[in-house]
């Protein structure tokens, strides 16, 4: 008689496994918080220069 066990994760294993999958979302968050200008850069967005922010301002007075 052939006997194969089922896989077996007991409640330690899980929490273990979601607190990494909570770290890891926490950790990319913070990854791309810290290099969204970068990312800004990569797609081509350009930052609005205070200059061209100010001359719009004055030109819809």
């Amino acid at each position: 008689m052939h006997f194969t066990p089922l896989p077996y994760l007991d409640p330690g294993s899980g929490s273990f496994i979601i607190q990494i999958a909570i770290a890891a979302l926490l950790g990319l968050g913070v990854a791309i918080r810290v290099s969204w200008g970068n990312i800004k850069k990569f797609f081509g967005v350009k930052p609005k220069l205070k200059d061209e922010e100010n001359d719009s301002d004055n030109a819809q007075d």
